[in-house]
């Protein structure tokens, strides 16, 4: 088993290591909405009783109109990372040889992730005995790949492949009889990026859609999977039973179908209020979506300590020692607070 990432979050271990309550942190390391939505009224019995299939079905329509898949009704999974770590499952690895703790794959099969990007892609991967090739290029995915993943726009670089790219690239697996999965976490704010729109005709597609970084709910642990139907059928028996919650599919059901242009609104005031703080400070911003900044500076890891000293916690990179990543500052109080502390670093 390949040691687990180190992502976003963890405010409770920074504020065991650097002082005060974890709720008088800054938390900015994740890629989340500050301004969490209001929840929609949730009725008795969606509590009371196990989620049955209406709730379900109602919730796959709400988001077949909300991301506009056509004749494909997305599958509601408790968070994405649930459906990438059953990824390998639709891939034959071959016959895993060894212990438990040290498996290797006797197969020719291999895995392309575009990378630098989410880890956990690689990770399940790697655990479950494959290879990986972890390639900077669509083009370096070649015939020998089975599955190849891309994260459209990227974490953390926010890095967007045109969809006609991405199409062609399909079109590449496809006739190699393998699979593309395209990751569309961060893709809300910017629909156009989308290809739910053309998944139906795009049969060795996989896409993934976050609920809970736009709409502000990650706590609610819900997202969606759009592919052709054997593939969700496969999920949806692998996930088992009441795998998402009748609340999570009451609250997804009411809030795909609103008004989601406050909430973007609302996003992009955000994040030109980061910007403004970043700039402030004399950084520089190489990159990122409208959900988080990423900024490049040879003082990363310093001005990451800094930042935690006043209470304020970041996204870094060990693989990119230069790098920091900003989640969104939830008002101006807190970008005057992320701005001053900036100020304060010496340089």
């Amino acid at each position: 088993m390949s040691a687990p990432i180190v992502h976003g979050g963890g405010i409770t271990a920074a504020a065991a290591a650097f002082g005060g309550s974890p709720e008088d942190w800054l938390d900015l390391s994740t890629g989340i909405n500050p301004c969490p939505v209001a929840l929609p009224d949730i009725p008795v019995r969606v509590w009371h009783r196990l989620p049955d299939r209406h709730l379900i079905d109602e919730a796959r329509r709400a988001a077949r109109d909300h991301y506009r898949s056509g004749e494909i009704l997305p599958l509601p999974v408790p968070g994405t990372q649930s459906v990438i770590q059953l990824l390998p499952r639709l891939v034959d690895a071959g016959r895993l040889v060894g212990g438990t703790d040290n498996r290797v794959a006797v197969t020719d099969d291999r895995i392309a992730v575009v990378s630098p990007t989410y880890g956990e892609y690689a990770r399940a991967f790697v655990s479950a005995g494959f290879a990986v090739d972890a390639v900077d290029d669509l083009a370096a995915v070649g015939a020998g790949h089975r599955l190849a993943v891309v994260v459209n726009p990227n974490n953390p670089d926010g890095l967007i492949w045109p969809a006609e790219t991405l199409i062609a690239l399909h079109d590449r697996m496809k006739a190699a009889d393998g699979l593309l999965v395209v990751d569309e976490a961060f893709g809300d704010a910017d629909p156009a990026l989308s290809l739910a729109s053309r998944a139906s005709q795009l049969s060795n597609l996989i896409i993934f859609r976050s609920f809970g970084k736009f709409f502000g709910l990650a706590g609610l642990r819900l997202g969606f999977a759009i592919a052709r139907s054997d593939i969700l059928t496969r999920f949806e028996d692998w996930l088992g039973p009441w795998a998402v919650s009748g609340p999570a599919l009451s609250i997804a059901a009411s809030l795909l179908r609103s008004d989601i242009s406050p909430i973007r609104g609302r996003i992009n005031e955000r994040c030109a209020g980061l910007h403004g703080a970043l700039k402030g400070a004399g950084l520089q911003i190489s990159g990122g979506t409208a959900l988080f900044t990423l900024v490049a500076d040879a003082r990363a890891d310093d001005i990451y300590t800094h930042l935690c000293r006043h209470h304020i916690l970041v996204r870094k990179f060990d693989y990119a020692p230069e790098w920091l990543r900003f989640g969104l500052t939830p008002d101006p109080a807190a970008d005057r607070r992320l701005g001053e502390a900036l100020q304060r670093f010496e340089r």
